[in-house]
């Protein structure tokens, strides 16, 4: 019964979280927003709203362990899973431009992240404050940055079919994504504390693992039939966007409605510095070997040491 309510409400936030990136772009169509400020800003932050939820929900739960166990996890994840699968299927190019910002920024907030956590084990109102200011000031930087050099980064996400919707399905979606998020995160976050249990493992295992891996499926799926069909299979600068994301807008968020305590001793000693060295790993990946890209021998490399944690999580 837990495994079906974790399954289900892995489905219904995908659903809901689907709605409401849908919803958001057109409105901001609407309001007319830049194609290049939605695809960095509303996209991001609409594709955020599932992990948002379900790290909130486990917070105001009082299993805080879930909601850090839910970000770490699914960063982890990111990198090693998706980014690592991806490339085995079809080798992945690096943009040059990569390592000058956007990687910068996903170890200073990781960094952040563990010496917040490490100094009195709480991420507080303040702390989650400041990573979330910072997010500000790097969307801000990334804009003004891209409309310098006239690229449309992240904006090839959005479809603009979607500024032609109606108000009407704007806000049909919206209800939509809203119910789908909500329930979603109550069925996810209700089903882990079940599962762990009853099979006798923290509630933080099941969140690092299970519940990550099960938000990383969409962007998994769709990197991969990319792949497949060689298409543009995966962008490195999303992924750590989406990690940065992770960090600032779903701890920082959460933080500032509930502060986040460190309750699992594993986080802090162990997790936590996988975390940092699958986002710290990428640099060396990208100049070893074919430079500037990551083929199928480094897209292995990042899948076993994925299995190896993900086996060292349940010793």
């Amino acid at each position: 019964m837990n495994l079906l309510l974790i399954i289900a409400g892995l489905i219904v936030l995908v659903i809901g979280g689907e709605f409401l990136v849908r919803a958001s772009v057109a409105l901001s169509f609407k309001m007319k927003i830049s194609k290049l400020v939605i695809g960095m800003t509303v996209v991001s932050f609409a594709t955020s709203a599932p992990e948002l939820l379900v790290s909130l929900k486990a917070a105001l739960d009082g299993v805080s362990d879930i909601a850090l166990g839910n970000v770490i996890g699914s960063n982890i994840a990111n990198i090693g899973l998706v980014l690592g699968i991806t490339a085995i299927i079809s080798p992945l190019t690096v943009d040059k431009e990569f390592y000058k910002l956007n990687w910068p920024m996903l170890m200073f907030m990781s960094f952040a992240l563990y010496f917040f956590l490490k100094n009195d084990k709480l991420l507080s109102f303040s702390e989650g404050l400041i990573l979330f200011a910072v997010l500000i000031i790097f969307l801000v930087l990334l804009i003004r940055d891209s409309r310098k050099k006239t690229k449309l980064v992240l904006a090839d996400e959005v479809d603009d079919a979607l500024s032609l919707t109606s108000n009407f399905k704007i806000m049909v979606w919206l209800i939509i994504g809203a119910i789908g998020l909500f329930y979603g995160s109550e069925w996810l976050v209700d089903g882990a504390k079940g599962l762990a249990k009853s099979i006798g493992v923290s509630d933080y295992a099941i969140s690092v693992t299970v519940i990550a891996i099960g938000t990383s499926v969409p962007e998994l799926a769709a990197s991969v039939i990319a792949a497949l069909k060689r298409e543009k299979a995966l962008s490195l600068g999303n992924l750590i966007g989406s990690n940065i994301f992770n960090i600032a807008s779903v701890l920082g968020l959460t933080a500032i409605i509930k502060p986040i305590e460190v309750n699992a001793p594993v986080i802090l000693s162990t997790n936590i510095f996988w975390m940092i060295g699958f986002s710290a790993l990428l640099i060396p990946l990208v100049f070893l070997g074919t430079r500037f890209e990551i083929g199928r021998r480094k897209g292995l490399l990042l899948f076993i040491a994925y299995l190896i944690f993900i086996s060292l999580t349940f010793v």
